[in-house]
């Protein structure tokens, strides 16, 4: 048993509430248990400059803690730095798979991620909630009948898995997350193929074993949160 009560095959209770702004063409808050992330998608009658031309469109991604959304004052200038620049760069992978930028027109889908309050996992529930503003925001063009409804892919999904003292862990909290002797981003589609990992050994290597058994943890818990973001869609 965790500290806060979970099996190890078990996630924090998700909520995502879908509009919770009412400027961005689409918007959702997602809450993994105490990480709480705010997500926003604009769309962009341009894209790059380096795209022009091309008749496809982009996506891209901003990722950012607020000052409070940590145990200690986070600067504004955090943004700045090289791990926000790399969460950003994941994010912005990541969801660019859910989207057919040869059918989205010149169009820039921007995905703005901000922490309201962090306890581990911010960029896969980023990555969580991002997916269902630009799902918001794409359905927004397909109901006007600006691009085809294949514009939108099916969902992409993110979990965090570790390994402490020896066992898989799913969906890891913060506490667990800095004690962790491995510990992996997985993102998957919805069909269960592997988008990306993001993982290391904090300490001693692994045997191939524990790290497939990380990844069999996580596929459960991608088809878990998938069928979350249906369900707020829906």
């Amino acid at each position: 048993m965790r500290s806060d009560g979970r099996t190890p095959d078990q996630l924090r209770p998700v909520i995502i509430e879908t509009t919770p702004i009412q400027y961005p063409e689409g918007s959702a808050l997602i809450r993994l248990g105490q990480t709480w992330v705010l997500c926003a998608a604009s769309i962009q009658e341009s894209v790059p400059d380096w795209r022009a031309g091309s008749g496809k469109g982009w996506l891209t991604a901003e990722y950012a803690l607020l000052p409070r959304s940590t145990r200690t004052r986070v600067s504004r200038d955090h943004r700045k730095g090289g791990r926000a620049q790399e969460i950003r760069r994941l994010i912005g992978r990541s969801l660019r798979r859910a989207v057919d930028l040869s059918l989205l027109g010149e169009r820039s889908l921007i995905i703005d991620c901000d922490v309201l309050q962090a306890d581990g996992g911010t960029r896969t529930a980023a990555i969580n909630g991002g997916y269902v503003a630009a799902a918001l925001a794409i359905q927004h063009l397909i109901q006007a009948g600006t691009v085809p409804p294949e514009t939108l892919k099916p969902p992409i999904a993110a979990i965090s898995v570790g390994l402490i003292e020896g066992v898989p862990l799913l969906d890891l909290n913060y506490a667990e997350d800095s004690t962790a002797q491995v510990d992996l981003n997985v993102v998957m589609d919805a069909e269960g193929r592997f988008i990306e990992v993001q993982g290391t050994a904090e300490g001693d290597p692994i045997p191939r074993s524990a790290l497939n058994a990380l990844l069999d943890l996580a596929v459960p818990g991608i088809e878990t949160m998938v069928r979350k973001q249906k369900e707020a869609l829906a």
